[in-house]
């Protein structure tokens, strides 16, 4: 096992992770891999809580915004390349730091892809009938009664995702989730992982907080030029569903804005169910100081390279 280390810096949505990986990445002079799939879109700016210009320049990241969302960009599409880079990053320094809120990204990176069966063609087309014709409600009771594991971690609010584990439960006749973690991929560096924590109260205010910045800053105007093209599998993402609806006359503004904070909420409790399954995680407060985090950090690596 080589001496090369992967710091994946973890946590609810809107809890600071930004903030923290370019602190640890300034700390151990390195770069910073993004593993958030939604601000890999560049016509994405607002609503994906993009890092400002200064974060930016603060230290090198990686995948932020180097797609157009007409371009497919899979989770395999996303390894593949993150895979690649980590080789080039490596051998420039002992640390890479990746940063994300999606738990799909960081594992694929981390643990390797889980094996899938091939699904029919037909069981797709049948369950976006149902989508069309009946909502996504329909769409996630039948994963609820199906994978009801799968429906306690997966965003399914994402009808891509809800539809993706409705056809391999379909396709296999066993859960979605039981073809999860099968395989460990064979890495040729270690990770640590630091998760970043706080109240519920905290990580909802600082949601709700967000939002509205968000909608200061011109989301609504983002989401309007983006309108035309919402039938797209990156434009499947709180904040700018809700918007569309809105656009639909299906809501009012302020449902809508309601909406995208009661989603967002929904999102950081299923983001940290997936997280508290790993038992590997270095949780620090979303308040701690900087100085205290990088000690604690500093420390797991030296117990990791001795392990």
């Amino acid at each position: 096992m080589s001496g090369k280390i992967l710091i994946a810096v973890v946590g609810p949505t809107a809890i600071g992770k930004t903030r923290l990986g370019i602190t640890i990445a300034s700390h151990f002079k390195t770069e910073i891999v993004s593993a958030d799939s939604r601000q890999f879109f560049r016509e994405m700016n607002i609503g994906t809580a993009v890092p400002s210009p200064d974060e930016l320049m603060a230290v090198p990241h990686h995948f932020i915004q180097h797609k157009s969302i007409f371009e497919p960009y899979s989770v395999g599409d996303f390894e593949r390349d993150t895979i690649d880079l980590l080789k080039t990053l490596f051998r420039k320094n002992d640390f890479a730091v990746m940063v994300g809120g999606s738990g799909l990204y960081v594992d694929a990176v981390i643990k390797g892809l889980d094996k899938f069966p091939e699904v029919d063609s037909k069981v797709r087309e049948s369950l976006r009938l149902q989508l069309r014709q009946n909502g996504l409600s329909s769409l996630q009771e039948e994963l609820k009664q199906k994978d009801p594991t799968y429906y306690e971690s997966v965003d399914i609010e994402n009808p891509h995702r809800v539809i993706r584990a409705l056809e391999i439960c379909i396709t296999a006749n066993k859960p979605y989730s039981s073809f999860l973690n099968k395989k460990k991929e064979s890495r040729n560096f270690k990770t640590i992982y630091v998760g970043i924590t706080a109240d519920r109260e905290i990580i909802y205010e600082r949601i709700n907080q967000r939002v509205d910045a968000m909608m200061d800053t011109g989301l609504l105007e983002e989401a309007k030029k983006l309108y035309r093209d919402k039938h797209l599998n990156a434009l499947q993402t709180v904040g700018y569903r809700e918007l569309f609806q809105y656009f639909d006359g299906n809501f009012t503004l302020d449902f809508a804005i309601s909406e995208i904070k009661k989603n967002t909420r929904r999102f950081a409790k299923r983001q940290l169910t997936w997280l508290r399954k790993n038992d590997d995680i270095l949780w620090v407060n979303h308040d701690e100081a900087s100085s205290s985090i990088l000690e604690k950090v500093t420390a797991k690596i030296n117990d990791t390279s001795n392990g």
